[in-house]
């Protein structure tokens, strides 16, 4: 079996490692980004983390690098630096940075958790993107 060492030098199995991304999940994210497909998109206020993942699986191209951004933008939002269509940011308003309510290995958690989640098997999401040079662009 595979264990991953965490901070505090701690040995995790995969299967502890992906409960504590969830767990995390639910207590530093869900109160904005729902894990489902809501049935009454009037009540969201953040994009639901499966169009999130599915955007930023499209811009890049490995976990790690999908991780490191996760990770980076949500500790630093920039419009720049967004991965969601633009409407997105109109109708949700850019993300409020996450210092001070999550550190930068709790998000490395996170991150990674979602990234082995979501979106989820036969997903298909509603926004546009356009390929150039075999590289999904980010819609801007």
């Amino acid at each position: 079996m595979k264990l991953l060492v965490v901070s505090g030098g701690m040995l995790l199995s995969p299967s502890v490692y992906a409960e504590e991304g969830a767990t995390l999940f639910e207590a530093k994210c869900a109160a904005c980004h729902v894990t489902t497909r809501p049935s009454d998109k009037s009540t969201l206020v953040a994009p639901p983390v499966m169009g999130v993942m599915r955007h930023v699986k499209m811009t890049y191209g490995t976990k790690e690098e999908a991780v490191k951004f996760v990770t980076e933008y949500a500790l630093n939002p920039q419009a720049s630096k967004a991965v969601c269509m633009p409407q997105k940011i109109k109708r949700f308003g850019l993300m409020p940075s996450q210092k001070g309510n999550v550190s930068k290995e709790e998000l490395q958690t996170i991150a990674s958790w979602m990234y082995d989640n979501f979106p989820p098997s036969g997903f298909r999401g509603k926004g546009n993107v356009k390929e150039q040079g075999g590289q999904a662009s980010k819609g801007r």
